[in-house]
């Protein structure tokens, strides 16, 4: 191997360790690693700009503007209490309410958005039935990772996949990931309730109290909300039919997003554009150009060999490897750099013999997206989630989200494990 390889290598390691340590924000992080593979000369300035993915960065920035828009008229505060008065007030029957709307929105929004929205409703309607918030933030949790992780645009690592391997479209996903995406949501909801029945008990006077709450005044700008839903809406179905129409994701994303701007006035494109988290679309921009270093120097390819090597070329051997090795690191280790890690070696094994790649990237979507429920650092929203709580006096430790989202975890990969057996390789 290349002297210029191991200075790959040395970067990569040192700025994961620094990630996952947390002691520097993350974005500082990789991008000063990004900086370091240009400066060492692994890379040139020229081909680090290549290895971005703007394709995944303008798919994020598009529906993070028009989510943010769309959440200022109210939207989502409005649904979940009508869902909690739908629930009759019943503890039980709102947390598996709530728990199904998470799971839904995550699917079309990015999850942290998602339970930003959905964890202060959740913390009013506890208030008013006067029970333990835990359970229900614990749920949502949960839900969000697993309603993400069936389409391309519910969660990062999708996103990613989906921009790296052009013949997957968004209805790939649709048709690939939600049957198992909800088989495991029905498969969790009776669990939840056993888990949580003891401390999810009020009085009728409270329940009562939730029933009283008023949705109607929590919509702020109905005009704006028939705005946002139509061009939401639109843009959606742009993405069923972007390989038809011949345009990527982001397009369709941008597209949508500048759209709104443009009805909206400029008054509203300041704060829409504060919205988006710039943060998170710098740290893609660094994890790209650190894989690039990896990609450019041979590293990639040189362990695409020793998978091959490992599992002899097998099919069902190397979606296995995959699946549990993207579970069990995405549970413990940010998945998007990840992800990013594993997108050039799944493509190199293409090269180096695997035919039929579907599998392998179906097996490191799952793996990825659920992994993420083992630990309570193993996907943004769950540090979100735990943040907000903390902050309002209900602090979920790491040791007990551990004994609830572990084992579910892994019984969401045994699923997928028999899942995609059957589905692909049988």
């Amino acid at each position: 191997m290349e002297q210029q390889a191991y200075y790959a290598i040395a970067i990569f390691l040192l700025i994961y360790a620094l990630i996952i340590s947390e002691k520097i924000h993350r974005t500082i992080v990789a991008m000063l690693g990004a900086v370091l593979m240009v400066v060492f000369g692994i890379v040139s300035q020229e081909t680090a700009l290549h290895h971005i993915d703007f394709n995944t960065l303008g798919l994020l920035v598009g529906m993070m503007i028009m989510v943010g828009i769309t959440a200022e008229t109210g939207l989502f505060a409005y649904i979940a209490v009508v869902a909690a008065k739908k629930a009759g007030g019943s503890p039980v029957r709102i947390l598996i309410y709530l728990m199904l709307l998470t799971a839904v929105c995550s699917a079309f929004l990015d999850n942290v958005t998602t339970v930003l929205l959905m964890v202060p409703v959740t913390f009013s309607i506890a208030r008013q039935l006067q029970v333990n918030p835990v359970p229900f933030l614990i749920s949502q949790i949960i839900a969000s990772n697993v309603g993400g992780t069936a389409t391309l645009i519910g969660d990062p690592p999708n996103i990613m996949i989906g921009s790296a391997v052009e013949e997957l479209s968004f209805m790939d996903f649709i048709y690939n990931l939600a049957p198992i995406s909800a088989l495991i949501m029905l498969v969790y909801i009776p669990i939840f309730v056993l888990l949580f029945r003891k401390s999810l008990v009020s009085t009728p006077e409270r329940m009562k109290k939730v029933m009283e709450m008023e949705a109607a005044p929590l919509i702020t700008d109905a005009k704006l909300l028939k705005l946002s839903l139509t061009l939401l809406g639109l843009t959606i179905l742009g993405f069923f039919l972007h390989q038809l129409l011949h345009l990527e994701s982001a397009t369709v994303a941008l597209a949508g997003a500048f759209l709104l701007l443009l009805f909206t006035g400029e008054h509203k494109m300041e704060r829409a554009l504060e919205k988006v988290e710039w943060t998170t679309i710098f740290f893609f921009v660094g994890l790209f150009v650190l894989v690039s270093g990896l990609v450019e120097t041979g590293v990639v390819a040189s362990m695409a060999e020793k998978a091959v090597e490992l599992t002899g070329g097998d099919l069902v051997a190397a979606s296995m490897l995959i699946l549990w090795l993207s579970a069990i690191a995405s549970a413990f280790l940010d998945n998007i750099p990840f992800v990013a890690t594993m997108i050039p070696l799944i493509q190199e094994m293409g090269v180096r013999g695997v035919e039929n790649l579907e599998p392998l990237w179906w097996s490191l979507a799952l793996g990825a997206c659920l992994g993420g429920n083992g630990t309570l650092i193993g996907a943004s929203a769950n540090l979100i989630v735990a943040g907000i709580a903390g902050k309002e006096g209900y602090p979920i430790k790491f040791v007990t989200y551990l004994k609830y989202g572990f084992p579910l975890m892994l019984l969401s990969i045994v699923l997928c494990t028999v899942y995609i057996y059957l589905r692909y390789l049988l």
